[in-house]
């Protein structure tokens, strides 16, 4: 039987791992591919891991005291993981978010008990689709947020202690399951957060173990390719930039994905598998069918699910 927490923290993290094997067309088919759900935490996404840590972190160095407010830019996920954890804290929280990110976040995130800050996007922008110029909008007015209030910013895009987060749990976790048997790691990057982190424990248990980095067909920015559309649909990542807190000497190749691509495979999970995720999710888990072309018969690939699809409905992800 599962314990008792002393409050809904205590459930964050120690997520499922699944195999789907329904979606691959049974077990003898190709290296086997484990998904990792991360939408059982409680904010519904692979944040609240990062979110609580961050937050403990700034507790302990005295970065973040008592009565001060949290100002954080997101995408929706990390503000939500923050909501939570700011709700049980006890510290006023709010999250500024582009316009263009589905409404279902930030509408979780008021529910929360954390103020919203929506920032429209930049001229030409496409709702669903937040680009690296919009999100320097939405970061602008965090920062004016900060000054004004003397806000502790969380800063999740530099801040160790996202990546340390996952190196600490997501990886660890990964590797009990399976019992150290991870041939291959796949993660889409948007901090880098939980693919650092991740792959950071797994080569650290075994160096042999492949780390591959999913990103936007348009935007595949660390793998030092030309960036040809940052208007696409998977939303907190490719963002054309790369991120403070990423580390290349983890990554041992680059994987790309269409919208059409995150989409289909997203549905496919749903209605093969029972799992509802996200574009993300969707993303992950085809750069995963690709790359399982490549490998030999005989092996194992984990990717994660970091988000529920239900917080994707009022988009165009399902019909």
């Amino acid at each position: 039987m599962a314990p008792i927490f002393d409050s809904v923290l205590g459930a964050i993290g120690n997520t499922p791992l699944v195999a789907l094997d329904r979606l691959r067309g049974g077990k003898g088919d190709g290296p086997r591919i484990l998904a990792k759900l991360e939408f059982f935490s409680p904010g519904g996404s692979v944040k609240d891991r990062a979110a609580l840590n961050m937050l403990e972190e700034a507790e302990k160095s005295g970065s973040l005291r008592a009565g001060q407010m949290v100002v954080e830019l997101t995408s929706g996920n990390m503000g939500i993981g923050l909501a939570v954890a700011c709700a049980v804290k006890g510290y006023r929280f709010t999250a500024v978010m582009s316009e263009g990110n589905s409404s279902e976040r930030w509408r979780v995130m008021k529910a929360l008990g954390a103020k919203v800050v929506l920032v429209p996007q930049a001229s030409g922008g496409v709702p669903g689709k937040v680009t690296g110029e919009d999100l320097a909008l939405a970061e602008r007015k965090a920062g004016q947020l900060v000054r004004r209030y003397g806000a502790y910013r969380v800063d999740q895009f530099k801040n160790p202690a996202n990546p340390a987060a996952h190196r600490a749990s997501t990886g660890e976790e990964i590797w009990s399951q399976t019992g150290g048997r991870v041939d291959c790691f796949v993660a889409i990057a948007g901090t880098a957060g939980t693919f650092v982190g991740t792959a950071g424990a797994l080569k650290a248990h075994n160096p042999a173990v492949k780390c591959f980095v999913v990103e936007p067909a348009g935007a595949p920015i660390l793998a030092g390719r030309r960036v040809t559309s940052q208007k696409h649909k998977l939303q907190g990542t490719g963002y054309a930039l790369v991120p403070e807190v990423w580390d290349p000497s983890l990554c041992d190749g680059y994987l790309t994905v269409t919208d059409s691509e995150a989409v289909v495979t997203a549905r496919r999970l749903a209605s093969k598998e029972g799992i509802l995720s996200g574009f993300s999710g969707g993303a992950n888990v085809a750069a995963c069918l690709k790359l399982a072309k490549r490998l030999p018969k005989a092996g194992t690939i984990v990717t994660i699910i970091p988000d529920t699809g239900l917080k994707y409905l009022s988009t165009d992800l399902f019909p």
